[in-house]
């Protein structure tokens, strides 16, 4: 006969296995159709920037926006990176489409950029009557916050969700900012309201989702079809092909105010990155090691356990990348990343930009680029590291507000071979120019 504290514990072991990822089954996967929606992908072409300088930019932002504190009032821009991801959403009844950007570095979601998409009061609209800033880097915006309905699909509908109406706005991509960070990333945006409730944490307040977490999958670039994938309260065991493997969040500020994790890195078996504090992101494109890891500019003399003078390679000033050649490639040694439980390798392939993309970031078409980059800024900053796009198409991620915690789960991504030179250049991508 059970007792009622054994029940109870019973009850939480339960639920709590419902919520872990258990052992893989082809054959049993959780049908999330009714709870995963679909976002397509975007490049900005370089323009008078490298690749490396407009995610270095963003990193420096969210930096400053995680220093500034719960309770202090100012707002620090936040550039776009290198790369988009853009969300098709429903706001209002009958609602209008607008297309947002997919940023987990900030939080708030916001339409109107675009003055021939306006926002447009409809029956569940609610002025509250309080303004809303934020700003983004070459881009901001300033408006009024409503309550509205927010659908994403027909089984993911919010209602009263926070939404920021645009008065102005300049330089932001699509219609608005879809924002997936914590909540803490609101305190400040809205006046009157020390934070604001995410889409997710809407949508588990309401019964729409029963995990508070969302998992993110994304496609290689080089790859056709997929693009990408958020599923809400749960995963898609289709894109996985191992066990989840979870992080707690970093309490080192300021990563600890985004999606952060505290994480160490070898080359092959030597240390290059002592564990350090850094986040994830998908408004950055590609992966920043702090200088005294990965050193940027080239130089003559350099430590055998720095990552750069370990492979040999050369920076290229054109690109902002290092650059290295066919024999360098062929000896480069696997990377990894040691994250709570998770021990996440990067194969050579997954180290290095796919040549088919090369003439995107201003290379040549012949030449093979590193997709780790410098932070510019040495070790014990708080913010040391960034594990942006290229990192999240090769592990499935789970953002898990619910028990504080990052899950990452190996995909098939490995298996593009994106050093080939054939590849074409996907469709579904498209080219900005700034």
């Amino acid at each position: 006969m059970f007792t009622p504290r054994t029940l109870i514990s019973l009850i939480l072991i339960t639920a709590s296995s419902v919520v872990e990822a258990g052992p893989l089954s082809r054959n049993s996967n959780l049908d999330v159709s009714k709870s995963t929606v679909h976002f397509s992908r975007k490049i900005n072409t370089p323009g008078t920037h490298t690749f490396a300088e407009m995610d270095r930019a963003r990193l420096q932002a969210l930096k400053r926006t995680g220093q500034l504190g719960k309770h202090d009032g100012s707002s620090v821009s936040i550039p776009n990176g290198a790369t988009l991801s853009t969300i098709s959403v429903g706001v209002g009844e009958p609602a209008s489409t607008f297309n947002l950007v997919v940023d987990i570095g900030t939080s708030d979601t916001w339409v109107g950029a675009r003055s021939n998409n306006p926002y447009k009061v409809t029956s569940t609209s609610k002025d509250t009557g309080n303004s809303v800033s934020v700003g983004y880097g070459v881009g901001y915006f300033v408006g009024e916050e409503y309550l509205d309905t927010v659908t994403l699909s027909p089984y993911l509908v919010i209602k009263d969700q926070s939404i920021g109406v645009a008065n102005q706005s300049n330089s932001i991509y699509g219609d608005g900012i879809f924002g997936l960070g914590p909540i803490d990333l609101t305190e400040g945006k809205v006046s009157n309201t020390e934070s604001v409730p995410t889409v997710t944490n809407n949508l588990f307040a309401q019964g729409k989702i029963l995990w508070e977490a969302v998992a993110i999958f994304l496609a290689p670039f080089a790859k056709s079809g997929d693009e990408g994938e958020l599923t809400f309260g749960g995963v898609d065991h289709s894109k996985n092909t191992s066990h989840f493997r979870y992080a707690p969040l970093t309490t080192t500020s300021p990563s600890s105010r985004s999606w952060g994790v505290d994480a160490s890195a070898f080359y092959g078996e030597t240390a290059v990155m002592q564990e350090t504090s850094g986040i994830i992101d998908c408004g950055s494109t590609l992966i920043f090691f702090p200088s005294d890891t990965h050193i940027l500019y080239c130089r003559l003399q350099m430590q055998s356990t720095n990552y750069q003078s370990a492979i040999g390679a050369v920076h290229d000033s054109k690109t902002g990348f290092l650059r290295i050649t066919s024999s360098q490639y062929s000896a480069l040694k696997t990377l990894k990343f040691t994250i709570g439980s998770a021990s996440l390798q990067l194969t050579p392939n997954a180290q290095i930009w796919p040549r088919s993309l090369n003439s995107v970031i201003g290379g040549d078409p012949n030449s093979i680029y590193l997709n780790i980059v410098n932070s510019g800024n040495p070790s014990g900053t708080g913010l040391d590291f960034i594990l942006g796009l290229v990192f999240l198409e090769r592990f499935y991620t789970v953002l898990d507000t619910t028990h504080q915690r990052i899950g990452f789960a190996d995909t098939e991504g490995d298996g593009w071979s994106l050093a080939t030179p054939e590849l074409v250049y996907p469709g579904y991508v498209t080219v900005l120019q700034l």
